[in-house]
C-alpha cells in the first residue's frame, strides 16, 4: 500500500489500542518522525527504559562526574530497532553535529546534544531515547487497517511537558477517547 504525501502521518502520534499484544508497543504512544511511501520511523515517548542521562554519560565521559540533575533525566525505550543508538527530540533551535529539522522540532543523534544538555547549555525541552520504531513500506498502513493504532496530530506539550505516565491518555484525550473504556473483547450481535 502506498502512502501519498497528503496522508503522511509525519508529526502525528500513534496511540496503541488496548488490545496491542506486541510488548514493544503495548500501552505506548509513539511520535512519528517520518512517514512516506518507503515506510515510517517513530519514537516511543512514554516508556522509560530504566536508565538516566547520568548512566549514559558515565559510558561516554567516564572521567567526568555527571551533574546531579542528570540522574533525574530519564532515557526512553524509543523502539526495538537499534537500541544502542541515541535519539534526542527537541524544539528546533540549536543545531548539533547531527540534527534533522522536523518542522518545529529537531531530531539530534550526535553525542554533543547529550553533553550540551548535561552541561546546562542544551535544549531545555527534550526527550532522549535509545532505539526507534520502524515500519517497512505498507506495514504501518496494514497495522492501521487492522485497528492496532489510533492517530492524532502530535502536541509538543504532551511530548515535553507531561510526565511520561500521562502521555498515552493525554494523546487519546486529543481524540476525545478514554482508553480505559475501550474493550479488548470482540462482541457478537
Amino acid at each position: 500500500m502506498k502512502t501519498s504525501a497528503s496522508i503522511s502521518l509525519k508529526h502525528h502520534f500513534l496511540i496503541a489500542m488496548p488490545h496491542m499484544a506486541d510488548p514493544n508497543f503495548a500501552h505506548t504512544v509513539t511520535y512519528l518522525v517520518e512517514h512516506n511511501e518507503q515506510g515510517a520511523m517513530g519514537l516511543v515517548i512514554n516508556k522509560p527504559n530504566g536508565l538516566t542521562l547520568a548512566d549514559v554519560l558515565e559510558q561516554l565521559r567516564p572521567d567526568e562526574q555527571p551533574d546531579a540533575r542528570c540522574h533525574d533525566l530519564p532515557i526512553f525505550a524509543g523502539g526495538p530497532v537499534q537500541t544502542d543508538r541515541g535519539f534526542v527530540l527537541h524544539p528546533l533551535g540549536p543545531r548539533f553535529q547531527a540534527t534533522i529539522e522536523l518542522g518545529e522540532l529537531g531530531l539530534s543523534t550526535s553525542q554533543d546534544v547529550l553533553f550540551s544538555i548535561a552541561d546546562g547549555r542544551g535544549p531545555e525541552r527534550h526527550l532522549i531515547t535509545l532505539g526507534y520504531a520502524g515500519w517497512e513500506a505498507g506495514q504501518l498502513e496494514a497495522e492501521l487497517a487492522d485497528n492496532a493504532w489510533l492517530t492524532c496530530p502530535a502536541d509538543s506539550s504532551i511530548l515535553f511537558d507531561l510526565p511520561h505516565d500521562q502521555r498515552l491518555n493525554a494523546a487519546a484525550a486529543c481524540l476525545g477517547i478514554n482508553l480505559s473504556l475501550i474493550t479488548t473483547q470482540a462482541g457478537h450481535a
